[in-house]
């Protein structure tokens, strides 16, 4: 089975050009079949300051209103988006850029409302990912670029979490190709020391994350990433790996997990 991997970079790259240069090239030399996932938070927010938009954030989560809505998709299936696409063109990676919409490739729900309202927010279920799609724009030599806009098939734009998406991306495809999950982030890995950044705990399986929990070494914000990355290995996914983007290409650096 072919090798597809799935890479999801956040706001602190996009945001960043140098930094971006950096990853684009990276990812343009990452061999074998490959989709990229974006956010950009930061310039939406920064965006949404310069025009007088509060943004509004409930436990780190965006609060999508319609106006919210109009600087997210602006910013994410925009500026964000043709930036990342154009630099990977001048890397010689053919890549195509893309919301949701485009295709129909990602149709997410609009989140019911609860305790709290996000707004325009979408989620994806089962059924979300039209894997023929993708495949075929996989299969035609180009690498799609997902930003995190998606729509709800009755003409309503949605703003999803990118990581979500990335995940699904890479559930969706596992029954096609061997994939691959590869979120870049600010720190080397998962660190058994979180002031040591050469304190990454290469491997983690469900035995060692039970005792890695149990004593406190893994905590807070980083439960919910690899409660997602082992959710997605159940799924088919072959591995999912937790690194710094300037270390894509390296196969030995991050924590990976299976």
């Amino acid at each position: 089975m072919e090798k597809l991997s799935i890479v999801k970079i956040g706001g602190n790259i996009v945001e960043d050009q140098i930094a971006l240069n950096t990853f684009t090239r990276a990812f343009a030399n990452l061999e074998g079949r490959k989709i990229l996932v974006h956010g950009g938070g930061k310039i939406a927010s920064k965006l949404a300051n310069e025009l007088g938009i509060e943004a509004k954030m409930v436990n780190g989560r965006r609060i999508t209103d319609l106006e919210t809505l109009k600087i997210v998709t602006m910013v994410y299936a925009g500026l964000a988006n043709k930036n990342i696409v154009a630099l990977l063109q001048a890397n010689d990676c053919d890549a195509i850029g893309l919301s949701g919409a485009d295709g129909n490739t990602i149709c997410a729900v609009k989140r019911p409302v609860k305790e709290i309202d996000y707004g325009f927010a979408g989620d994806i279920t089962p059924t979300s990912i039209h894997t023929k799609r993708i495949q075929g724009l996989i299969e035609l030599g180009l690498y799609p670029v997902f930003s995190a806009i998606t729509h709800n098939g009755e003409g309503q734009l949605l703003n999803t979490n990118a990581d979500t998406i990335a995940s699904a991306l890479a559930v969706a495809l596992a029954a096609n190709y061997e994939t691959a999950l590869i979120y870049c982030f600010e720190k080397r890995g998962v660190l058994e020391n979180i002031e040591d950044e050469n304190s990454v705990i290469t491997e983690i399986n469900h035995t060692n994350y039970s005792v890695l929990k149990a004593q406190g070494v893994i905590a807070d914000g980083m439960i919910p990433k690899l409660d997602n990355a082992f959710d997605a290995i159940s799924k088919g996914v072959k591995k999912v790996v937790i690194k710094h983007a300037d270390d894509l290409i390296d196969e030995r650096a991050g924590t990976t997990i299976f």
